[in-house]
């Protein structure tokens, strides 16, 4: 195998195929990085048995092959090459990289011990890269990071119709947004819960594509999921297990609400927690005009603050932990929030509340995301 290559799509190039490896595989082959030189330009691609990532690339190839070397390594050296054409050769023993007056070489790893990158057979839909990527950020946060119950730790993908809707959840709060979907006369419903960890990155490097191909695999033995621009492909392994059904928790409904200005709440949540410990809550009192902001931190520190809201409906006071509240205000991305107040049906007692973004102060709410706080987090 030998090639030469331009160094900034050489860098992008490693640095895609490695960003899903494990920090620790359970098997050292694993960390490696497949790399195929071809008549048509060169491919890398990388696989753990649970996720893969793959990029074609153009390059000048002499002479075909394919090796196997270590990718943390690789993308190491990547990053560091001068800006100069890159020259990567396999000698037989080794796999030499050379760049202007730097050379380095990479010993080989067992190219037969390499797992076969998969590929994924299913129904096909487009989404806008863009929207899917903020879909993805906004709806990600919610995921459980907790390995104790592995279906919550992943975002649950529904196609139907003309609408794909993306849902997490960690118990104490749920995300919900959708997003526009194209896959043709398929219009059956089709579901697919995928690792948050995997559809971040997802998000992060698609997020500037302007279609994604997403391919959901039909039932079987061993789900997949496939998201793909025109030169890189993500596979992952679903996860297996039944999603609660969060949906039902959403209100059709709500008339008790508050109407605040997005990056006031958020700069006055974090003025005021700044007295508390880790897992303190700021009491809110929502009244007429106003929105008070109340924390007791230690005897020695305490912190209140008031900003202008509106309000629907009579005086409320809620204690919430004020970073699931950030999260969720944030990510209606837009300049005012409505916060919406229900009740226990048994009790008086506030019950969820509910988060959605709106464009002014008197402007109807959003209804393509909202964001979720169980009654757990919201105490007398």
């Amino acid at each position: 195998m030998k090639f030469v290559i331009n160094r900034d799509v050489f860098s992008d190039a490693v640095s895609f195929a490695v960003k899903l490896l494990p920090q620790r595989p359970t098997m050292p082959i694993l960390s490696g990085v497949r790399i195929e030189a071809t008549p048509d330009g060169v491919v890398f691609s990388s696989f753990d048995f649970e996720s893969s990532a793959r990029t074609s690339v153009q390059a000048d190839v002499d002479t075909e092959g394919v090796v196997l070397v270590s990718g943390k390594m690789m993308s190491d050296i990547a990053a560091k090459l001068p800006q100069r054409e890159v020259r990567i050769e396999d000698d037989g023993q080794k796999v030499s990289i050379r760049c202007g007056n730097a050379n380095f070489s990479l010993a080989k790893m067992p190219l037969e011990e390499y797992p076969t990158v998969p590929t994924v057979e299913g129904r096909t839909g487009v989404v806008e890269g863009k929207a899917f990527a903020e879909a993805i950020a906004q709806v990600a946060i919610s995921a459980s990071r907790e390995d104790v119950t592995p279906v919550i730790t992943g975002v649950q993908l529904e196609a139907a119709d003309n609408v794909l809707t993306l849902i997490a959840t960690d118990r104490y709060r749920v995300s919900v947004r959708s997003i526009p979907w194209d896959a043709g006369d398929q219009t059956d419903a089709l579901t697919s819960l995928v690792p948050a960890r995997t559809l971040t990155e997802v998000g992060r490097t698609f997020g500037g594509a302007d279609r994604i191909e997403i391919t959901m695999s039909e039932a079987g033995e061993r789900q997949q999921i496939a998201f793909s621009t025109a030169d890189r492909t993500v596979t992952s392994l679903l996860i297996k297990g039944n999603y609660p059904p969060v949906r039902r928790l959403f209100p059709e409904q709500v008339e008790h609400h508050a109407v605040v200005n997005t990056a006031e709440l958020v700069d006055a949540t974090r003025r005021v927690q700044l007295v508390l410990d880790a897992e303190a809550a700021i009491r809110y009192t929502f009244s007429d005009g106003q929105a008070q902001l109340e924390a007791i931190g230690s005897e020695q520190a305490q912190a209140s603050e008031i900003i202008d809201a509106v309000l629907e409906g009579g005086e409320i006071v809620l204690s919430i932990k004020p970073q699931l509240l950030i999260d969720g205000i944030q990510a209606t991305h837009s300049e005012f929030v409505r916060v919406a107040f229900t009740h226990s049906e048994n009790t008086n007692k506030p019950g969820p509340m509910l988060i959605r973004g709106q464009t002014s102060r008197d402007d109807a709410e959003a209804t393509d995301f909202k964001y979720l706080l169980q009654p757990n987090l919201l105490l007398r």
